[in-house]
């Protein structure tokens, strides 16, 4: 089973990526619904699933190598590359389009205003770490790592906030750090002094990654006969279904919050994962039905370079001004609105953008370009 491929990863790393989409690129012209936007500091919305799960993905498709294999040093360097150039790549993306129009022509985008967090900079840390802790670490010292990470990022934000300001959005420490590391000016802008993909609250976002790099050992280590996947999607789900439970009796002292990342965050994500993933086995590979498996396949096959793909394409439809000042999305999100007005308008925009990049995608899979970092 070790070389055996799941097409339902590849579904669940598809539903991912399209549902970021359409969450990152919701039509302007008026406010989505409110499960299409995060929470703005404590509570859960739908919204809130997608970054999580794009991470559990990631540490469910390093279970499907070895990461014993060859000498430390060059697993180190692969490792360490991959990471700095995810890392890189979002960088550049905040830094994009490099330059802006100025009175006297054109000007560089003042690189000490760019974001250096970010997106793909936190699965570049999150990989990095995950990647070294598989490698040296067993099963059960990773279980260890994980309780250890989600407790002590509890215990710091409680040992070294202010009083009454642990969890806030400024007194947290974790925004005290980057404040000092990183810098105001290098944030987030819209946070004001506290950045969602933050240094000190990437450390119980790694937790996801092992996750789906744990149940990724579990399913390969069971037989390719299909009853025994049977069971192993009737485990997961379970084991999704307890952990959900766990997370929300930790949220009554420790809130559910996407932007602190809170430990009972993490938490009741990793259950929701394991029990979207026991769904998917259980259509895809059990049932073998195909209603919508190739369209996410698309996503799934490239999920970087599609997403990418997406964050730079509005960014060019935004900077190609009209005679009105408005950008091209800017347009598409009003004409939505005059057939389709409100929230619904948002949505259908953002969805009509999410299959063009599905288009992007399948020339790339229709061509057999696999666009691997």
């Amino acid at each position: 089973m070790a070389g055996q491929r799941f097409t339902s990863l590849d579904v669940f790393r598809g539903l991912t990526v399209a549902f970021m989409i359409v969450v990152n690129t919701s039509g302007p012209g008026a406010e989505p619904f409110a499960q299409l936007s995060h929470a703005k500091w404590f509570g859960l919305t739908l919204a809130d699933l997608v970054f999580p799960a794009f991470l559990f993905a990631v540490g469910n498709a390093m279970s499907f190598g070895d990461p014993k294999a060859g000498t430390a040093g060059v697993y180190l360097w692969k490792v360490v590359k991959r990471a700095a150039i995810l890392f890189l790549l979002g960088y550049l993306m905040y830094w994009f389009p490099f330059v802006q129009a100025t009175a006297d022509g054109w000007a560089l985008n003042p690189v000490e205003h760019t974001r250096i967090p970010g997106v793909l900079q936190r699965i570049a840390l999150c990989f990095l770490a995950a990647a070294v802790a598989v490698r040296w670490l067993d099963i059960p010292k990773l279980i260890g790592l994980c309780a250890v990470l989600l407790l002590g990022y509890w215990g710091a934000l409680l040992a070294f906030g202010p009083p009454g300001e642990q969890f806030s959005q400024l007194g947290n420490i974790g925004a005290q750090i980057d404040r000092a590391v990183i810098g105001i000016d290098h944030m987030y802008a819209k946070g004001k002094g506290y950045d969602p993909e933050g240094l000190f609250s990437t450390l119980p976002a790694i937790v996801n990654v092992l996750a789906g790099y744990l149940a990724g050992r579990y399913i390969r280590s069971q037989s390719d006969l299909r009853p025994d996947l049977r069971q192993v999607a009737i485990r997961l789900a379970i084991a999704g279904a307890v952990i959900i439970a766990a997370a929300l009796a930790w949220s009554l002292a420790f809130p559910l919050s996407k932007r602190l990342w809170t430990s009972s965050f993490a938490l009741i994500n990793i259950g929701i994962d394991l029990g979207l993933l026991a769904g998917l086995i259980a259509y895809v590979e059990l049932a073998k039905l195909r209603f919508g498996v190739r369209f996410c396949e698309v996503f799934g096959r490239n999920p970087l370079a599609i997403y990418l793909f997406s964050e730079l394409l509005v960014t060019v439809l935004q900077l190609i001004r009209l005679p009105s000042g408005k950008g091209l999305y800017d347009v598409a999100g009003a004409l939505f609105q005059a057939v389709v007005p409100g929230a619904l308008g948002a949505l259908l925009c953002a969805i009509a953008y999410m299959l063009v990049c599905w288009g992007f995608g399948y020339a790339l899979d229709r061509n057999r370009i696999l666009i691997k970092i």
